[in-house]
């Protein structure tokens, strides 16, 4: 019998899978790309007339030098990281949810409802309750359109997801403009929550951080030694696989959405009850798209997210201490968490891809 000999022209450029690389290799690797991110950072500080390690010192000292700054660093530690996991858990079946802005503005409008509607009628611990519920269940709801949509119709769950942020978006500017409207007030806002109905503070920051440990724990649990996780990882890595193993791929992408739309919205009645106390178009604060990047740099890893999260916070606080400090515009400390950001991520897509370059025929038989 003849065997036919087909030539395939391959790209010259092309990405694939790299083999496991050691643990020690890989840390190698993350480490030059956290010295060549602050070796590039520095040299954008000498442009700007300062001392590198003077700024790069008031970074560290702005995000733990003292109690106060450690507390402002661990609450914006907190949305980070709840959102992060909630972003994972639909990550991980490569269901692209970057709706986790709009998720987080319907938890907190849904736990506002209750807390500026409410407070002086109910008890502040049944109050409490009801915000939380209502927060998750709306985050989820929004959550669980997009994967309704999809399971029903294929539709592209990036592009849904990211319209209803600007959904969400627009929905709290019509309640600031009109029937939430604070009263007596000529300029468009919400009313603050009553004091006796905010979250109760734990060494001075609002409990929410023990909340988000404990999510921490029940997550990595859930993902690693549970059916349903176990039926998550195997829709991530092929849905027909999962239908072959018997696996309801459209049950588990409308369960588990729900579960990340419902972790988003508990971080939308937390910024709400324990932060700012009302609610404005910046409720979010763009957690929902950095998360993406924590869970990213963690590998979905929950005890990850929480170490990549709170360096974040710390690179985040500590650029609001060098603008004060050294007068370095906001634009510039943005521009170095992004340098430092950028090189981290890459560093990350290096350990698990390789370029390969390839300009010649292959013939296989």
């Amino acid at each position: 019998m003849s065997v036919q000999k087909v030539k395939v022209k391959e790209p010259l450029l092309r990405m694939a899978k790299r083999d496991t690389m050691s643990n020690q290799k890989s840390w190698t690797v993350r480490g030059i790309a956290f010295l060549l991110s602050l070796i590039t950072g520095g040299l954008v500080i000498l442009a700007l007339g300062h001392n590198p390690i003077a700024v790069y010192k008031s970074m560290v000292v702005g995000a733990w030098g003292s109690p106060t700054v450690i507390r402002e660093t661990v609450k914006i530690a907190v949305p980070l990281l709840i959102t992060a996991i909630g972003i994972s858990f639909a990550f991980k079946m490569k269901f692209w949810n970057i709706g986790g802005e709009g998720q987080i503005i319907v938890g907190a409008v849904a736990a506002g409802y209750f807390g500026l509607f409410t407070a002086h009628i109910l008890p502040k611990l049944p109050l409490v309750i009801l915000m939380l519920l209502a927060g998750m269940l709306a985050g989820g709801l929004y959550g669980l359109l997009p994967a309704l949509c999809k399971a029903k119709w294929g539709t592209n769950e990036t592009l849904f997801t990211l319209m209803l942020n600007y959904i969400a978006l627009a929905f709290v500017k019509y309640l600031m403009n009109g029937p939430w409207k604070a009263p007596g007030s000529s300029f468009p806002k919400i009313a603050m929550l009553a004091p006796g109905a905010r979250l109760t503070k734990v060494f001075g920051v609002h409990w929410g951080w023990i909340l988000a440990l404990v999510l921490v724990v029940v997550s990595s649990v859930y993902l690693s030694k549970t059916k349903q996780g176990y039926e998550i990882a195997v829709v991530g890595e092929s849905n027909n696989t999962a239908r072959y193993a018997g696996i309801n791929v459209s049950k588990v992408f409308i369960r588990t959405m729900f579960i990340s739309g419902a972790l988003c919205g508990l971080v939308g009645m937390l910024q709400f009850s324990g932060a700012d106390y009302t609610i404005t178009e910046g409720i979010a604060g763009g957690v929902g798209f950095t998360a993406i990047t924590v869970a990213w740099l963690a590998k979905m890893n929950p005890y990850g997210m929480l170490v990549v999260s709170v360096f974040i916070a710390m690179l985040e606080r500590g650029s609001n201490a060098i603008q004060t400090q050294f007068k370095i515009p906001a634009s510039a400390s943005e521009l170095l968490i992004g340098i430092i950001l950028f090189f981290m991520l890459g560093c990350e897509f290096f350990i698990s891809y390789r370029l390969i370059v390839r300009g010649k025929e292959e013939t296989h038989a």
